[in-house]
């Protein structure tokens, strides 16, 4: 595997290209695609071409780089999100249906919350997330959830992390991030009014395997209004479907990777 003069394999550094896209900007040049990777230009512009051959980047019409359509092509093939996704949908598009608003599909990925899928409308509330997108656990509901029941170490490692305000309503420090956890684990979901952006609440609830772990979570997007809290039966409805489907297609005995 060709190395560089700093040790670094080719596909080291061809990751850094495709990580340095992000779901605000999907098209970049190759010279800032060089300054965010810290890669010579001549070395971007070569691993770029390479890709570009294999369809895992594409160029626009005025040279742009972009994400190519191979690329998405093998990421929809990730089986456990794609499983999730799947078995999540109906109940998804229903809940959507209640809400009126936006319902999301979100999983922890190292200290952020990917959302699997959203579903919204043309008049629905403000909303920050959007698919394969992400925002940080300590200002979502979503990653209330997933961090509330995730194991301690995580718990511990998120606390420990910068926690930028993004309104009033922000938690930004980790006693009540800590406290607001617990709260989760008590009450089964999170609320957060005006948290991300001052005009929406998010409202989470955990989805759960076989082994009643905590594999996702499943959110709305409402107005911060005194309706907010209308949605919550609906969504813990929808979550128990989602977790029924995913415990019926697994062997009992049958533990994941």
């Amino acid at each position: 595997m060709p190395r560089a003069a700093t040790g670094e394999s080719s596909i080291a550094r061809a990751a850094r290209i495709i990580a340095a896209f992000t779901a605000e900007e999907t098209s970049l040049t190759v010279t800032e695609i060089a300054r965010r990777t810290g890669l010579h230009i001549a070395t971007a512009s070569r691993l770029i071409a390479e890709l570009t051959t294999h369809g895992l980047l594409a160029r626009g019409p005025d040279r742009d780089v972009r994400i190519g359509v191979r690329l998405w092509e093998l990421a929809s093939r990730a089986s456990p999100i794609s499983s999730l996704r799947d078995a999540a949908m109906p109940y998804l598009e229903d809940l959507h249906a209640v809400v009126g608003h936006h319902a999301q599909l979100g999983v922890l990925d190292g200290d952020d919350v990917l959302f699997a899928e959203r579903l919204s409308a043309r008049d629905a509330v403000i909303n920050y997330s959007q698919i394969a997108g992400r925002l940080p656990v300590h200002a979502s509901s979503s990653g209330h959830v997933l961090v509330a029941h995730a194991p301690p170490e995580v718990r511990d490692r998120v606390l420990q992390q910068p926690m930028p305000r993004y309104t009033a309503a922000t938690i930004t420090t980790p006693d009540q991030l800590d406290r607001a956890w617990a709260a989760v684990r008590r009450q089964g979901y999170a609320f957060l009014p005006g948290h991300v952006h001052e005009d929406a609440t998010g409202i989470a609830v955990p989805v759960r395997n076989t082994f009643n772990e905590v594999v996702a979570s499943l959110s709305i997007i409402v107005p911060n209004d005194e309706h907010a809290q209308a949605g919550i039966p609906a969504l813990l409805a929808a979550a128990r479907g989602i977790t029924r489907t995913l415990t019926s297609h697994r062997p009992p005995n049958c533990r994941p990777d």
